[in-house]
């Protein structure tokens, strides 16, 4: 659900947006000057949990990298942009957790999960920003399809289904993640 557009916010707006009370626990994002209400679904949070527990378990074997959901992420040289992927990696975990506002980095996998009011054309729209800005690679996870679609930084992409599996290359050398397993309930 996007706000109202009488203008294009910027990431000092938004922040104080945000942090009025009766937006204390809604979730927001801001995409290119709009600001925009995430509303997750249940089996949009069953997707996330299964994706996450799994990179989760990764990083506790090999004591490399850190997961996250549900962060926001900027960059430095673009104030119209706090974007919050479903799912954030990032490969460094020495940085210290931020514990308020944006991360100054977009992480090193982003994984979103296509809500039912999302549109492919945004879903891809959010992939290219990420790549545009540091990321290596994003999932965009399709649940009606049971589909995930693959980009990776300076390649082209790909469509995974059921039979397919999920590696992440360089970012967690060595992981896999059945394409079934994210859906499975």
């Amino acid at each position: 659900m996007a706000i109202p557009k009488q203008k294009s916010y910027t990431v000092d707006e938004f922040e104080a947006f945000i942090a009025r009370p009766e937006n204390q626990d809604r979730l927001f994002e801001l995409i290119d000057g709009e600001i925009v209400e995430k509303m997750p679904t249940e089996r949009h949070g069953f997707i996330a949990v299964n994706v996450s527990t799994e990179l989760r378990v990764e990083v506790k074997r090999t004591g490399k990298g850190r997961v996250v959901a549900e962060v926001r992420h900027r960059t430095a040289n673009d104030d119209y942009n706090a974007r919050q992927p479903d799912i954030s990696y990032y490969m460094d975990a020495e940085r210290p957790i931020v514990d308020r506002g944006a991360v100054r980095q977009l992480p090193d996998l982003a994984v979103e999960i296509k809500s039912p009011d999302d549109s492919y054309r945004r879903m891809r729209e959010k992939a290219d920003y990420y790549l545009a800005n540091g990321t290596k690679m994003v999932w965009l996870i399709y649940p009606e399809k049971r589909l995930v679609e693959v980009f990776i930084l300076g390649g082209d992409s790909q469509i995974l289904d059921e039979s397919d599996a999920l590696d992440c290359g360089d970012i967690i050398p060595g992981f896999k993640l059945a394409v079934r397993d994210i859906f499975a309930e």
